[in-house]
């Protein structure tokens, strides 16, 4: 028999090879689901910065911004690709000293909706798990910020101290304050008394008062206009600096030009103002990075002036050494 030729065995293989490239293709052009991998490393000396998603909640700058008029909103949306609803950020941030393992903010968790409460999986696939963490410090008692404290009454973080400060506490945590509030407020103290409960009942709630350091290289900063004792935390080490600057900013398209434009959820809407003024100030002069709360993921930057306001500068990526 004689035997076949390559090019004879080619036609053969052709039509098997050619189902098989189509397989492949078809395959290939299946939807994903679209996902992002809800961690992000950066080092400030020694230490090592770990932003964590807990996903985005929707926000309605026309409805929410005040001191801009609906239709110059619209046009500062537009000027960077977006438009209402805008899909805000979520984030808190884990600081490891190389001593202690702090975190600051826990995000919303499930009450913000099928898009929130994506912490503790963020933190797991960073590398670290809850009973790891051995401070969890509040930037304020806002539900978007301490929703993944604890859940059915059971803390979530089980060996951590939790710390806010005394202003902060003294208003979301008294009943009487609550009761006295407008009705369409109360779940805020709803949320922040059932949050902190299972850490107040094992006395691991320990309130701090103003500027204060809580950790080596970590201190807590008054910014009081988002809430009675809304504060920041400025992280400091081997001459680096990093400010996690909690809700002094909501809408960066809009409030990084145009500063003087507040937000509903402002307790002092003036001394809010006056902090986001120092706060970015400060951050233009000595060049430290910024943490952000709803900034887009990870919301780490550092900020320029720029004509009568500011220009968020997002970290350039580079890998943790």
């Amino acid at each position: 028999m004689p035997k076949p030729s390559r090019h004879s065995v080619a036609r053969r293989l052709l039509p098997a090879l050619l189902l098989s490239s189509l397989s492949l293709i078809a395959s290939a052009a299946a939807p994903l689901v679209k996902s992002q991998p809800g961690y992000y490393r950066l080092a400030v000396g020694s230490f090592e910065i770990t932003a964590l998603s807990d996903g985005v909640l929707k926000l309605e700058p026309t409805k929410l911004l005040q001191g801009r008029s609906s239709e110059q909103i619209v046009q500062d949306l537009a000027a960077v690709h977006l438009k209402e609803p805008v899909e805000t950020s979520m984030n808190a941030y884990l600081i490891n000293t190389g001593a202690k393992l702090v975190l600051i903010d826990t995000g919303g968790g499930p009450g913000m909706g099928a898009d929130g409460g994506k912490l503790l999986s963020s933190l797991k696939n960073a590398g670290y798990a809850p009973e790891q963490v051995d401070e969890i410090y509040i930037t304020h008692m806002h539900g978007d910020h301490l929703g993944n404290l604890s859940r059915d009454g059971q803390p979530n973080f089980p060996n951590a101290t939790v710390r806010a400060d005394k202003a902060d506490a003294a208003y979301w945590l008294d009943e009487a304050t609550a009761a006295a509030a407008p009705e369409n407020k109360r779940g805020f103290f709803k949320a922040a008394q059932d949050a902190l409960a299972p850490y107040v009942k094992a006395g691991k709630f320990k309130p701090f008062e103003g500027a204060t350091e809580l950790v080596p290289g970590v201190h807590a900063v008054a910014r009081h206009g988002h809430t009675p004792g809304h504060s920041s935390y400025l992280v400091e080490n081997g001459g680096q600096k990093l400010e996690v600057i909690g809700d002094m900013i909501h809408v960066g398209a809009v409030q990084f030009p145009h500063p003087e434009v507040v937000i509903g959820f402002d307790n002092d809407s003036k001394l809010a103002a006056a902090d986001r003024k120092q706060a970015f100030d400060t951050a233009v002069k000595d060049g430290r990075y910024v943490a952000a709360a709803h900034l887009s993921f990870p919301g780490i930057g550092r900020i320029n002036a720029e004509g009568s306001g500011y220009r968020w500068v997002p970290v350039n990526y580079a890998p943790v050494r």
